[in-house]
């Protein structure tokens, strides 16, 4: 697998620096919020230092963890933002919009 850009590797380190601060506000431990996704404190901690390489599964698992994982859906539906809106009549097939 290739090396990640770097403009990967510093959203990955950003994202893990938020997840940190998230589980501190909340006042949970790595090991309470590591149990509750589901994944090893070893796991947990790749994804809080930006670990790219760590699994889909396991950063989902964490995000719902923390209580964010729908904010996470809603910030990635192209349909929240004013061009996904603007295109879809255009590019998607009527069946798909309903």
């Amino acid at each position: 697998m290739p090396r990640p850009s770097s403009r990967v590797t510093a959203a990955a380190v950003s994202i893990g620096e938020q997840l940190v601060a998230w589980r501190k506000l909340q006042g949970l431990t790595a090991v309470q919020v590591a149990e509750r996704a589901g994944i090893s404190r070893n796991t947990l901690r790749r994804i809080e230092v930006g670990d790219a390489g760590v699994s889909l599964q396991a950063f989902l698992g964490v995000v719902r963890a923390l209580g964010i994982l729908d904010a996470l859906v809603t910030a990635t539906d192209p349909y929240e933002t004013d061009l996904g809106r603007a295109r879809a009549d255009e590019t998607l097939p009527k069946r798909v919009r309903q």
